[in-house]
């Protein structure tokens, strides 16, 4: 008892010498157990996209790939808040990011019509190269999230980068889709049949990735495919 005290002796001690810095604006501290400050979390920019069969995300997808159902959470903008967020849990190595936003997430989509069906949650791969070049994978840290947050099963099993891609940040959506165009490869499709399947990603943009990862995936006799991301950019 007494050391357990020591220790939270210590680790306030350390937090009022280093404190922990939002990830989303980098200068308010953070109490504990905190993901954000309270500040930026009054003004994070939710999409309210679960709420609406027809959203900005589903557009996006028209004439392309017939969906169920399609959300992000919160709108994208250059400088924001969100990029910041993004940037932290893709390349700062800040898992939690994406699995606290998820929860925040997953909860929202429980309670959502459109996605009550929903019985298994799967992430956009990382091809094995880059996975361990980075550590982990941003999308299935979502995807933990939003499976403790709608209490559904997640899998890493079903779906595999087969081809190790360049960069999509400089591309244009014609050229984000050849590039990623046969990258991805199902696995287990028996195991998915008749399934309503929920694909995720970090953030969409054009959708290309999204894409080539669903058009195999819509092969799979009876599956219903939904998606979802943390973020959108317009």
């Amino acid at each position: 008892m007494m050391f357990t005290s020591a220790l939270e002796w210590i680790d306030d001690l350390l937090g009022l010498l280093y404190p922990r810095l939002c990830p989303a604006c980098e200068e308010n501290s953070l109490p504990k157990e905190s993901l954000i400050c309270l500040q930026c979390h009054c003004e994070l920019p939710y999409t309210e996209h679960h709420l609406n069969t027809e959203n900005a995300f589903t557009e996006r997808f028209w004439g392309r790939v017939p969906l169920h159902s399609a959300a992000a959470m919160l709108q994208f903008t250059k400088g924001g808040r969100v990029q910041a967020l993004m940037h932290q849990l893709k390349y700062g190595g800040n898992m939690e990011v994406g699995i606290r936003l998820g929860i925040i997430f997953g909860e929202k989509l429980r309670s959502a019509p459109d996605f009550a069906s929903v019985d298994l949650i799967v992430p956009i791969p990382l091809h094995p190269r880059r996975q361990r070049q980075r550590g982990y994978n941003q999308s299935a840290c979502i995807a933990a999230g939003l499976s403790q947050g709608m209490g559904v099963e997640y899998s890493e099993q079903h779906l595999r980068r087969v081809a190790y891609t360049t960069t999509q940040t400089q591309k244009n959506r014609l050229d984000r889709f050849d590039n990623v165009s046969t990258a991805f490869q199902v696995r287990k499709v028996t195991a998915l049949q008749d399934r309503h399947m929920l694909l995720v990603d970090d953030v969409l943009t054009t959708g290309a990735t999204l894409e080539a990862a669903a058009l195999p995936l819509l092969e799979v006799p009876g599956l219903k495919l939904s998606m979802a991301t943390l973020a959108i950019a317009t």
